[in-house]
C-alpha cells in the first residue's frame, strides 16, 4: 500500500486540541481536509504528520510550539490610544476586531486588556504559544 510522501494531496480527518483536551477545530460533519504534503499549506508539524501515513491510518500527532503557530511574538502587541477608537465602538477584553495597516491589509486583533488611556490589541494567532494536538485518519491520496 502507498505511503505518503512530501508533494503529494491528500485528504485528512482531523481533530485538534489543546494540551488541556479543549477542541479547537475539527472536520467532523466536514469533507476532509485537502493539502499538498510539503507545500505549507498547514503548520509544519501537521504537515511533518502525515509523511508516510497509509490510507485509512489513524495517529495522533502532538505538536511542540515551534511546529504549531510559533511562540507569542510580543512585539504583535500594541497599545492603542483609546481616543482613536470610533466613539460607536465599545470593546470588551476578548473582543475580536479588524485592523489595517498603513499598506490597507486588514489583520485580526484580539483586545486583551483596556486601561484608562489605552486598548491593549493582541495581533499574534490566538494558537500562538499552544502546543497543539491532532488526531487524524488518512482518508485518501489523491
Amino acid at each position: 500500500m502507498q505511503a505518503v510522501k512530501n508533494g503529494d494531496k491528500v485528504r485528512v480527518h482531523y481533530h485538534g486540541r489543546l494540551t488541556n483536551g479543549t477542541t479547537f477545530d475539527s472536520s467532523e460533519g466536514r469533507d476532509p481536509l485537502e493539502f499538498e504534503v510539503g507545500a505549507g499549506m498547514v503548520i509544519k508539524g501537521f504537515d511533518n504528520g502525515v509523511v508516510d501515513m497509509k490510507v485509512g491510518e489513524k495517529k495522533t500527532l502532538n505538536i511542540p510550539v515551534e511546529e504549531a503557530y510559533g511562540p507569542k511574538n510580543d512585539e504583535l502587541i500594541m497599545d492603542f490610544p483609546k481616543e482613536n477608537i470610533p466613539a460607536d465602538l465599545n470593546p470588551q477584553v476578548g473582543m475580536e476586531l479588524q485592523m489595517s495597516n498603513p499598506q490597507g491589509q486588514v489583520f485580526p486583533v484580539k483586545v486583551a486588556a483596556i486601561s484608562t488611556e489605552f486598548i491593549t490589541l493582541d495581533a499574534n494567532h490566538p494558537l500562538a504559544g499552544e502546543p497543539l494536538v491532532f488526531d487524524i485518519e488518512l482518508v485518501e491520496i489523491v
